[in-house]
């Protein structure tokens, strides 16, 4: 009896102590040792830095650790969505974050810009018939002030919408690297912007007329897709397949070296380069021909195994 009346006593402590685990270990959340105005302003750094995957985990963990008002939470959804569409050209993600401000956060003074950027969204997945839907549905697509789009300094605006410091450095960067050394310094810069600038007027401009449905600018569209998902896929195909050491540089040096010499009027070498001073040069000319090398063999092998026949008689 008394060992009875101990192992019942010995299990009413074991459910006592788990009760009291279970209702103070999950009610006690740890709170973050971080001030959310930290997170938040090491979030926009990331972004300012081009760093915007690390940027949007930023600002997700900002959301879901810190107490956020409404207002900042469909700001900084709105500023997520716009790094996807802006900067990562990822149109579902985007569109996904501009829904969930539209459908939480329906108060919110982004709103009118969230319609337009779902229907540009859609436009640019190619949904025409859903964009056109999105675009009747939208009570309301006028300009509007926008709530921090992004973080960095302001410095134009067109009517309402700001264009700040980041997005002045992020097209500047998407320039082929020899064009880039032409706006490094302010009045390079400033000439930039307001190319960049001239560019979307004439852009808004053109759509007012509807030109986005004009069938030359949808074929143009259509090429122009077609040859970037071509250099896409021979990018991953070859380009980033060739690997080159030093050793094969120097080697390619010393096999080509004419093609590195300094002529006279007659075709007389006069000069000899050394490897030092073109040896980048040799780099990018063995890397070229590594590419077309694998460019042949691979077009031989797609040309073999579809079958492909050209009729070169039938040719006039």
């Amino acid at each position: 009896m008394v060992k009875q009346k101990f192992i019942r006593s010995w299990f009413l402590w074991i459910a006592l102590f788990v009760i009291f685990f279970i209702f103070f270990g999950c009610s006690n959340t740890r709170q973050p040792s971080v001030d959310g105005e930290k997170v938040r302003e090491y979030a926009n750094a990331l972004y300012n830095r081009e760093l915007y995957d690390q940027a949007i985990r930023e600002y997700q963990r900002y959301l879901d650790l810190y107490d956020v008002d409404k207002a900042q939470c469909a700001n900084i959804n709105f500023i997520i969505g716009n790094i996807y569409f802006d900067r990562l050209n990822d149109y579902e993600n985007a569109m996904a974050y501009y829904l969930k401000v539209k459908h939480i956060y329906p108060e919110s003074d982004v709103l009118p810009q969230v319609d337009k950027r779902v229907v540009t969204c859609l436009e640019r997945l190619q949904r025409t018939a859903d964009a056109k839907q999105a675009l009747d549905e939208a009570t309301a697509l006028e300009p509007e002030s926008i709530v921090q789009p992004q973080p960095g300094t302001v410095i134009a605006k067109i009517g309402d919408r700001e264009i700040t410091s980041g997005d002045l450095e992020y097209a500047i960067g998407q320039l082929p690297e020899y064009l880039r050394s032409q706006f490094e310094d302010k009045q390079g810069k400033i000439n930039f912007l307001q190319q960049y600038i001239a560019n979307e007027l004439f852009y808004d401009a053109a759509k007012r007329e509807e030109l986005d449905l004009d069938k030359d600018v949808i074929d143009g569209a259509f090429q122009a897709k077609k040859s970037l998902m071509v250099q896409k896929y021979l990018e991953e195909q070859i380009a980033s397949q060739i690997q080159i050491s030093a050793d094969d540089v120097d080697l390619y040096y010393k096999a080509n070296k004419e093609k590195y010499t300094e002529k006279d009027e007659g075709g007389d070498i006069i000069r000899q380069k050394p490897f030092e001073e073109v040896q980048q040069e040799v780099a990018e000319d063995l890397a070229l021909e590594k590419q077309q090398k694998a460019l042949d063999a691979l077009l031989q092998r797609m040309m073999t195994a579809e079958k492909v026949e050209i009729y070169d008689d039938l040719v006039n």
